[in-house]
């Protein structure tokens, strides 16, 4: 995970408050999620439009282009519970800028899921993201890229533990993401094993499994 926020193009600015009530009309129709907006979220507002028209990068199928929507939080986060319904909402790749006030003034994270145009609503584990920023960090520019695929592949691993592979397209970033996610799942679960098993040979045998899961992963990423 890489602690960095964007200078997002002047010219892709779009600038468009989002009320909450129609995320409310098409995802919220179970009265906890609608609470969790009504709770965690201030203001939604669509910030930034990443297309062919506004950034000059050619989109495809899989990423037509990206949308940039900044969230200000109520108190002290937004849950992912929240993200995911606004993604299911909205039809291609999004990137979340989550804003809060604390004690020390405004800070800043960015978040987001693998979810290329058309894909199902990604699930709530599935989002990665920065550290919280101040408010003030000084904002990096966008990385160089050639397409828009391309820039979101590099936008996502810059989230997450892994390295954007040279010419590697968002799906098998998301597909590295996705193997991942499942090799720290097997690893805790084999730690948690080793921790409480109470037999020798066992423990050998556990702590072999654990070497060879440990290096796939550091292989996936």
């Amino acid at each position: 995970m890489t602690d960095v926020l964007y200078e997002w193009p002047a010219g892709a600015r779009f600038g468009a408050h989002i009320p909450k009530a129609r995320f409310y009309e098409r995802t919220a129709a179970r009265s906890a999620l609608r609470e969790k907006f009504v709770s965690e979220v201030s203001r939604i507002s669509w910030t930034y439009k990443l297309a062919v028209e506004t950034i000059n990068l050619p989109g495809s199928r899989e990423v037509p282009e990206i949308e940039v929507l900044q969230l200000d939080a109520k108190a002290n986060d937004i849950g992912t519970q929240v993200l995911a319904s606004i993604d299911k909402a909205i039809p291609n790749p999004v990137i979340f800028e989550i804003h809060r006030e604390n004690g020390d003034g405004r800070a800043v994270r960015m978040a987001a899921a693998h979810k290329p145009a058309g894909s199902s609503t990604p699930a709530p584990s599935a989002y990665f993201s920065t550290a919280w920023m101040r408010g003030d960090t000084p904002r990096t520019p966008l990385p160089v890229a050639i397409t828009m695929p391309a820039l979101y592949a590099v936008l996502i691993g810059r989230l997450t533990s892994i390295a954007v592979r040279p010419g590697e397209n968002p799906s098998e970033v998301g597909g590295r993401l996705n193997a991942v996610r499942r090799l720290e799942r097997e690893i805790s679960t084999i730690e948690r094993a080793l921790r409480s098993e109470p037999q020798l040979n066992r423990k050998i045998g556990l702590r072999r499994e654990l070497k060879a899961k440990q290096a796939e992963l550091d292989q996936t990423r």
